[in-house]
């Protein structure tokens, strides 16, 4: 290599678009994540009486420290998956993986963005930023470097941190279990995995050359799919614990699990797995953002 061609790598190298930085940090997830930490919190507020127009620092506070938290441990995952991202069709154009961001920078932007997020959520509450350290070790250390390289069950334990959001949202304006945080928390647990199994489907060969042992990869996609019915059904019982947002909402969830359950079913009858798998992806992601969606809007009226 020319002296030239060291130049114009190094060059590469040194270029930090903001297109890089988004794809650092997952933005997507951060975004969906940001939202279901949003309903948390405005929930909070409806049901307990706290005036949101007086607490709009807690708002603040939330969004930003719940985004930065939840960006700091994609940025971190990217760090630690770039031994297998490069097999990976979806991941192999990631800026670790290019070399637009080297993996010190990477480390560098991701313990930034932990050390400030953590700080804005302690100026709301101890627990939300207690919650927040939670989820951090819980994504990063616990799903990112040791059960989704080990375990089949990586999905299910990753489901954990990923249903942490809600939880900060509503301990950083009430800091005490009820049973409005416990039932957000089941609802973005139960609905990882069968989210997730899809994408695992369709990425079925990726993940098996890359070694990350999927439930797909693992145990088959017939497997694959009464796992996705079990969690779907657990999703289907949880409204009925959800009175207190009212009758509304329990009408709307169970209308949406039911069609999912009805999706469910029907990808046995399926002779393309692939085609079926599309399709339960793209309602989870519909799934998820009509339920949230409506949390908040119901809110308004209790």
């Amino acid at each position: 290599m020319n002296q030239m061609d060291k130049t114009a790598k190094i060059e590469d190298a040194t270029k930090f678009t903001v297109k890089d930085f988004t794809e650092l940090v997952k933005i997507g997830i951060v975004n969906s994540n940001t939202i279901t930490a949003f309903t948390g919190m405005w929930l909070a507020f409806q049901l307990t009486g706290v005036s949101f127009i007086q607490n709009l620092d807690i708002l603040i506070f939330t969004i930003l420290g719940s985004g930065m938290v939840v960006a700091a441990s994609g940025a971190f995952n990217n760090v630690i998956d770039r031994d297998i991202d490069g097999i990976m069709e979806r991941t192999k154009n990631r800026p670790t993986m290019t070399g637009k961001i080297s993996g010190k920078r990477a480390l560098l932007v991701a313990a930034v963005l932990g050390v400030v997020g953590e700080a804005l959520l302690f100026m709301t509450t101890w627990q939300a930023g207690v919650i927040g350290l939670i989820g951090i070790f819980l994504y990063v250390v616990v799903y990112s470097m040791w059960a989704k390289r080990k375990l089949v069950s990586n999905t299910v334990i990753g489901s954990f941190s990923g249903a942490v959001p809600p939880l900060i949202g509503w301990f950083a304006v009430e800091p005490t279990f009820s049973a409005v945080p416990i039932m957000l928390f089941l609802v973005m647990f139960c609905w990882q995995p069968p989210h997730f199994y899809a994408i695992a489907i369709k990425r079925k060969e990726e993940y098996a050359a890359a070694g990350i042992p999927m439930l797909p990869v693992v145990k088959g996609i017939e497997r694959t799919k009464w796992s996705t019915l079990f969690w779907v059904v657990l999703l289907t019982i949880l409204p009925f614990f959800m009175w207190e947002l009212g009758l509304v909402y329990v009408i709307l969830a169970t209308v949406l699990n039911v069609i999912w359950l009805a999706l469910c079913l029907y990808g046995f009858k399926m002779e393309d797995s692939m085609k079926w798998a599309r399709i339960s992806f793209v309602y989870s992601i519909n799934y998820m953002t009509i339920l949230f969606v409506s949390m908040v809007v119901i809110g308004v009226f209790l």
